[in-house]
């Protein structure tokens, strides 16, 4: 049986330029100069035909321009927001079809969270009982407290947790739920993400109690201080040794200890609007170090003075592709 052909990735300048024309046509009527332009443009390669059949697409998904980047289409050419706006279009259109479907379903749960962050940002709460709740890069969460419990929903992203004795007349448990399960906390801090329709769960003082959403039948696991396990909704993981680094996010700062440069990349690419790609003749070179993730171009910077790396840039910078020096 034949698999189906998988098309070949479109160069960034064609994004660039399919996404220079979609947001012209949503600004204003082209004149017949520039809409005979427009329709050499579209002809002149196969290439340009594949980025403009995604822009008709996306179209014809969201009725236009996406809401958040149709006003930035309005600003002069040359603003900071327009070509922010162009570069996040141009990213968007290189993931269609499917990348449609995941931006709208983020875009949907950031905007009817209690609380939320964006891509690169870092948020701490302090609850009504006292905890803290610190929020990492585009999470988002829903805050239940009643008079049977504390509860915790994330929704996306991550989130580190620091409990505090609750003080009502009858103690409420502190819950944090995922999709894929319930967990108590014994009097905790620990960091909990959802990635791949799974949870990871590394605790970092305390104890939390985990149930799983799906398998009623399957007795609690209890996750001590300095462990750390994943599970999705049906079944737990290893429980195995945590790294305190971790919650080093919390700090601003990504830990690598001999990390391969392409988890590394996989890492960095949460905290920054864009493409980030690694060539895989540099996958698994070892990175270590201490490295800001509230400034991604320092932290790409001191890669390349530090390693063998070239970091090619494309879309005014939103397109990086790390490649062997």
């Amino acid at each position: 049986m034949l698999g189906l052909r998988k098309e070949p990735p479109l160069d960034p300048q064609v994004l660039e330029e399919a996404a220079e024309w979609l947001m012209r046509l949503s600004e204003r009527e082209l004149s017949e100069q520039e809409r005979a332009e427009w329709e050499r443009w579209k002809v002149s390669s196969p290439e340009h035909d594949r980025a403009w059949s995604r822009a008709q697409l996306l179209q014809s998904k969201f009725g236009g321009l996406p809401p958040s980047l149709a006003m930035s289409a309005l600003d002069r050419p040359n603003s900071p927001e327009r070509r922010a706006a162009l570069g996040k279009l141009a990213i968007l259109l290189a993931l269609m079809p499917a990348g449609w479907g995941s931006w709208k379903l983020a875009q949907s749960q950031q905007c009817s969270a209690d609380y939320r962050t964006d891509v690169g940002q870092r948020r701490e709460l302090t609850l009504a009982d006292g905890s803290q709740i610190t929020l990492n890069t585009a999470t988002a969460i829903d805050v239940m407290f009643d008079d049977r419990q504390r509860l915790i929903h994330l929704r996306e992203g991550e989130i580190l947790v620091q409990t505090a004795v609750d003080t009502a007349p009858l103690p409420r448990p502190f819950l944090i739920s995922t999709r894929q399960g319930r967990m108590q906390a014994l009097g905790t801090r620990f960091t909990v993400r959802e990635v791949n329709s799974r949870t990871h769960l590394a605790v970092l003082d305390g104890a939390v109690s985990v149930r799983l959403a799906e398998s009623r039948q399957t007795p609690p696991l209890i996750v001590n201080a300095g462990q750390r396990t994943d599970f999705s909704s049906q079944t737990f993981g290893d429980l195995t040794p945590t790294d305190r680094t971790l919650g080093a996010w919390a700090q601003g700062m990504l830990m690598a200890d001999k990390m391969r440069l392409a988890d590394f990349v996989a890492e960095l690419t949460r905290y920054r609007r864009g493409f980030l790609r690694c060539d895989p003749a540099i996958a698994d070179l070892r990175i270590s170090g201490a490295f800001p993730i509230s400034d991604t171009d320092r932290t790409l910077s001191m890669l390349v003075h530090t390693y063998p790396v070239l970091a090619n840039r494309h879309l005014r910078g939103y397109w990086v592709t790390l490649s062997p020096a």
